[in-house]
């Protein structure tokens, strides 16, 4: 008796694991979208849509009554060239360099000074540098309107002060073309002081004291220490505060209505201040939508110019 015994060929089947991996990288991607979505949908409901409706709104007809019945008819570049042919657009412009320039200068400076000093250990250090941070605190407006009475040329306190020191007390810090700009700058100055000592000194802490102990045993000076070490080593933190303050200042509206409201003589008027009048004093929403853009696009070439200097430092 014999027995047959029927070899069965294996029947070969497909790989599953190049489809599993395909869906684990399907779900891994919608996963990454689906955490990033939140962002791009906020992103484009309050930044590119204001953005793109100013631009929209700079080439129309937009007054009141054409808001109020909802028909603003295109005028091409009419908003453009009434805005860059008048004079107080160039003053505007001119003021917001000297403001930015001069603000950024003089916070940096005395900031990066500021935070050297507290670097070293003395009684009420801790005390003085929560003093210092009391502007920073403050609301911008209540700052301006104290300021503006401390500077008031008839009651003010600093001209009462001047006088009793027999200097002179009736200096029209706010009140001469002259001299109005020089006082706002020296109020937002005083403002920006406390950011910078605080950014500061947080870089200043992060380099090595090992350093320090070094360039001291070489024999360097206080300021080959402070070029060679300091600064070299504090670079990045420097570019955060300039790009923060930059962006910061040079649309600031709120402190030039509390002290000057762009007076005396349009001589405090900035872009950010322009806007405001074109559109809301005005009620010229179209011209102010054309400064508002130009202030965007200033903000855009800076941070262009900022973004290709770090990838250069970077390579």
């Amino acid at each position: 008796m014999s027995t047959t015994t029927a070899s069965a060929t294996p029947t070969r089947t497909a790989p599953a694991a190049p489809v599993k991996q395909r869906d684990n990288r399907r779900r891994r991607r919608l996963s990454q979208w689906g955490f990033i979505a939140p962002a791009v949908v906020f992103m484009l409901l309050f930044f590119g849509y204001p953005l793109v409706r100013n631009v929209v709104m700079s080439f129309q007809d937009f007054s009141p009554s054409t808001f109020f019945d909802g028909k603003s008819p295109f005028n091409g570049t009419d908003n453009w060239s009434k805005v860059f042919h008048d004079d107080l657009f160039g003053k505007a412009l001119w003021h917001t360099i000297v403001f930015t320039i001069g603000s950024l200068v003089g916070q940096f400076g005395i900031g990066l000074a500021l935070a050297v000093f507290f670097t070293k250990k003395f009684p009420l250090n801790g005390f003085l540098r929560s003093l210092i941070l009391l502007p920073w605190l403050v609301p911008m407006v209540v700052s301006g309107i104290v300021w503006r009475r401390i500077l008031d040329q008839d009651t003010g306190v600093l001209n009462s002060f001047a006088d009793t020191l027999g200097l002179g007390g009736h200096t029209p810090w706010l009140t001469s073309p002259g001299m109005a700009l020089f006082s706002v700058i020296l109020v937002n100055i005083w403002i920006g002081i406390p950011f910078n000592m605080v950014i500061l000194y947080g870089g200043l802490q992060e380099i090595p004291k090992e350093l320090y102990e070094a360039a001291s045993l070489d024999g360097a000076s206080a300021w080959r220490t402070f070029r060679s070490i300091t600064l070299p080593l504090l670079k990045p933190v420097i570019t955060v505060v300039l790009v923060l303050g930059f962006m910061s200042t040079v649309k600031i509206l709120d402190l030039i209505l509390a002290l000057t409201d762009g007076g005396p003589a349009d001589s405090t008027q900035t872009l950010g201040t322009l806007t405001y009048q074109n559109s809301f004093v005005q009620l010229d929403f179209g011209a102010g939508a054309v400064v508002g853009n130009v202030l965007i696009l200033i903000s855009a070439v800076f941070a262009v110019f900022y973004l290709r200097a770090n990838r250069s430092e970077g390579k």
